[in-house]
């Protein structure tokens, strides 16, 4: 359907799709997909109701079938009392709570394995805070291709017992999510099975293209003044903000509209985009005894914080952080105004929304989407 290759997103070190990716071995930056055939339009949009709605825009080869659960197509709704709330002009939320196995992982995960099963691999393996791990779970169960799956001993009960469900190899570890990348690196190379963590392929981020993508087309193809994402391991920023440049250059966009601010939402305890944007680095330090109960904001060391950095300053965006009691009472908050059962990482963005609408760092004139990343179900054993 589309014709792409991979470049380096540092170096710019090229290798074709059919290329056995991990990271760069020219930098150990990571790949990202660059799409070199003739533009897609819009009026190729499939008439199919899940993200391959999106299919001539994301690398998919002629003839493939995509692994595919229904992922995507996710509601946007406007709440003006919570518009009230944050102090801003128009608010929507985009709940992938919906998603298949409760989070907007299914979407990356969808897209990972996907290209994973063209290439004939043995299995797969990631690391996970706990949705990601659900996701491939699924994903691999779907595709009829083993799996193995690390994740802290602290990963939410219900979560764990999705990917136990899906009959998937789990290994939970006395650790947080860096110490299950190592375990996952090392497994792959001992194994030959292919690793779809954050990053270190580059399709997961086109499957996260279709979150901006679809908000795109939800809001009848314009964007938002500030998208505000909680933020793990940064591949749904990067991938939007991918997604947008490219709209822009296909013409699915007016090449003059500016783009959105994208503004990243984590945890106080766990916060080294946050710090670093601070600082004006170009790089995060990993932080020091990681730890939010919502836990896919607990990424100590993000290997996408080159990307996402360089999004917020081409952006003019932002980042702060919300403390457990701020993303609790801002989830309870978000529950009790629109009916979404909404995940931490939900109420931790809608409450840097607000913050940031205090501090006078973004405008109280903005339209804004906020997104609930997953679901709140799956944090209660």
């Amino acid at each position: 359907m589309s014709s792409w290759t991979l470049a380096c997103s540092a170096c710019g070190h090229p290798e074709s799709q059919h290329a056995a990716v991990g990271l760069c071995p020219s930098c150990g930056q990571p790949f990202l997909a660059v799409f070199d055939g003739p533009a897609p339009t819009r009026d190729a949009l499939l008439p199919r109701w899940d993200m391959w709605r999106y299919a001539p825009a994301l690398p998919l080869a002629d003839g493939e079938v995509p692994v595919s659960l229904g992922e995507g197509l996710t509601p946007l709704t406007e709440y003006p009392a919570l518009a009230r709330l944050v102090g801003v002009r128009r608010l929507w939320i985009k709940d992938e709570g919906v998603n298949p196995t409760a989070s907007f992982k299914a979407r990356g995960l969808s897209a990972a394995v996907t290209r994973a099963r063209a290439r004939g691999v043995p299995g797969l393996v990631v690391p996970t805070a706990g949705n990601a791990g659900a996701a491939l779970a699924a994903y691999a169960a779907a595709a009829e291709l083993p799996a193995r799956i690390y994740a802290p001993e602290t990963t939410p009960r219900p979560i764990l017992d999705i990917i136990r469900a899906m009959g998937v190899d789990l290994v939970t570890i006395d650790g947080h999510i860096g110490d299950c990348g190592r375990l996952s690196v090392q497994y792959a190379q001992e194994t030959g099975f292919f690793n779809v963590a954050t990053l270190r392929e580059p399709y997961r981020a086109e499957g996260n293209k279709t979150l901006g993508l679809e908000l795109a087309e939800q809001l009848g193809w314009r964007l938002p003044d500030a998208i505000v994402y909680p933020t793990g391991g940064g591949e749904g920023v990067i991938g939007m903000w991918k997604s947008f440049h490219e709209m822009r250059a296909w013409g699915w966009l007016d090449a003059s509209a500016r783009l959105p601010l994208m503004i990243v939402a984590q945890a106080s305890g766990c916060a080294p985009l946050v710090r670093a944007h601070a600082e004006g680095a170009d790089r995060a330090t990993p932080w020091e005894n990681p730890w939010t109960y919502a836990s896919g904001l607990r990424v100590p060391g993000p290997l996408g914080d080159r990307l996402v950095l360089k999004t917020l300053r081409d952006s003019g965006g932002d980042a702060e952080s919300a403390s457990e009691e701020e993303i609790r009472d801002y989830t309870a908050r978000l529950a009790h105004h629109t009916g979404i059962d909404a995940a931490p990482e939900g109420g931790a963005a809608l409450f840097v929304a607000a913050k940031l609408v205090r501090l006078g760092r973004l405008s109280a004139d903005s339209e804004v989407v906020v997104y609930n990343t997953g679901s709140g179900a799956s944090y209660r054993a």
